[in-house]
């Protein structure tokens, strides 16, 4: 039937539709007035047509199979528990604990769970015992748990190991061969993003991070976890995760690794913003649509306060009923692939993909990439993104409405700019960086402890 519904139509070319558009403009140039650039360096057309299509990429991203994520902070074990299945009850389908220390009973907090329930572990420490006693406990759960050991993570954040590079790498080998039940080994590819690395440079080096892995480590038996965060730009955050997807794959296919990476997606930190603050719930919206539509086995929201609160029951439920009713009444979960066919997605996929694997070649020609963070050489490239991109945001170019275009005059916000006074000498001028979002956390622990 498709072969004949539009069979009484003359067909339209990509030639005859620029034609009409140059018409259309009466005079005006073309490319000034209808292509743009990215900061990644991609030209925009207009228009995307069939007959300049390549071959379609073939990238599985099915939505069907994404879970909604819980974060939650262990302090009190006791609370966590309560709260982790109070959550699961509200619509969570899986949890994601962080632990501050290796002296939480990981055994009871683990029981305490659904066994059909995937949970995310994540911690700052490294302990070879601990990891490998979680493996002896989650033996008998029916669903996946995902402990996120990422040294090199810990390097770029951090600016250390958690010892030296021979040690670290000596407990995830040990690891690799004593663990059978969990999934143990994570990129952070978040940290990249919110400190302002465009999205070539978070591909490249989310491609270079894994590459480090795949070198010193024999034989990865179980899915590498991704972390990766999303931003506003709508359908380049699509094909980013299709892209990261494909690179990954495809790099994986060399050490003949033959397990699909595993992408826990959560939105940015870094255009949220403290001032029309419910503006953060239409910005983390959109962020989850693109993580869905681009193919993210789970998506962990982020509080439309999470930058100015601690942790807090409305927040976590205003956040948790966003992804509810994008898959339970808008349907996202239904249409598997749903980028399929779409040339302007397609186009930008292909381009990221090119640009991140010329980027990743000339970090593995010049030492690698722990090589380039000890060196600085990643973190000055960053930095190089960041203050173009704050660039584009202070001349009004870069557009985060209610932030720098239409702001809220009457919103003062006095009560979270007491707490944070940092905010004051440039609100509406600065997008969140790593430093803002230090002082944001340690401010948020010194409330929770005050509190309880």
């Amino acid at each position: 039937m498709s072969d004949t519904l539009f069979s009484e139509f003359e067909g339209i070319g990509s030639k005859q539709w620029k034609q009409q558009i140059q018409y259309e403009l009466k005079g005006a140039d073309y490319n000034e007035t209808l292509i743009w650039e990215s900061p990644e360096g991609i030209k925009v057309r207009p228009f995307y047509h069939s007959d300049e299509a390549e071959q379609p990429l073939n990238i599985q991203s099915p939505t069907s199979a994404f879970k909604i994520v819980q974060n939650i902070f262990v302090h009190d074990l006791e609370k966590s528990i309560s709260r982790a299945n109070e959550t699961l009850n509200r619509g969570a389908e899986s949890i994601r604990f962080t632990l501050e220390n290796d002296q939480v009973d990981i055994e009871k907090l683990l029981n305490s769970i659904s066994i059909d329930v995937p949970v995310y572990l994540y911690f700052e420490f490294l302990n070879v015992d601990f990891i490998k006693k979680i493996d002896g406990i989650v033996a008998k759960r029916n669903a996946p748990v995902y402990v996120e050991v990422d040294p090199i993570g810990q390097l770029a954040k951090d600016g250390n190991l958690f010892v030296n590079v021979d040690s670290d790498f000596t407990v995830l080998n040990d690891l690799n061969q004593a663990c059978q039940n969990i999934n143990f080994l994570s990129i952070d590819t978040a940290l990249y993003q919110n400190a302002g690395a465009n999205i070539v440079q978070q591909l490249a080096y989310a491609l270079a991070h894994t590459n480090e892995y795949f070198n010193r480590i024999t034989s990865i038996n179980n899915p590498v976890t991704i972390k990766v965060a999303v931003g506003t730009n709508y359908f380049f955050e699509i094909a980013k995760l299709r892209a990261l997807r494909l690179l990954l794959n495809t790099l994986a296919k060399e050490y003949n690794h033959t397990f699909d990476c595993h992408l826990l997606v959560t939105p940015t930190k870094r255009n949220k913003t403290l001032y029309d603050y419910n503006v953060n719930m239409l910005r983390t919206t959109t962020e989850c649509m693109s993580a869905i539509l681009g193919g993210a086995d789970a998506v962990a929201n982020l509080a439309y306060d999470a930058i100015y609160h601690k942790d807090n029951e409305f927040g976590d439920r205003i956040s948790r009923n966003q992804l509810l009713v994008l898959k339970h009444e808008s349907y996202f979960d239904i249409v598997n692939n749903p980028s399929d066919g779409a040339y302007y997605i397609e186009s930008l996929t292909e381009q990221l993909a090119e640009k991140a694997l010329v980027l990743f070649k000339d970090i593995e020609a010049n030492g690698g990439f722990i090589t380039q963070l000890i060196e600085g050489t990643i973190q000055r490239k960053i930095k190089e993104s960041a203050d173009k991109e704050q660039e584009l945001f202070d001349s009004g170019k870069e557009i985060l409405l209610g932030t720098n275009k239409y702001p809220n005059k009457e919103d003062r916000m006095s009560h979270d700019l007491e707490l944070f006074p940092f905010v004051k000498t440039n609100p509406r001028k600065t997008l969140i960086t790593p430093i803002i979002e230090k002082r944001l956390a340690e401010k948020m622990e010194q409330e929770r402890l005050k509190s309880e």
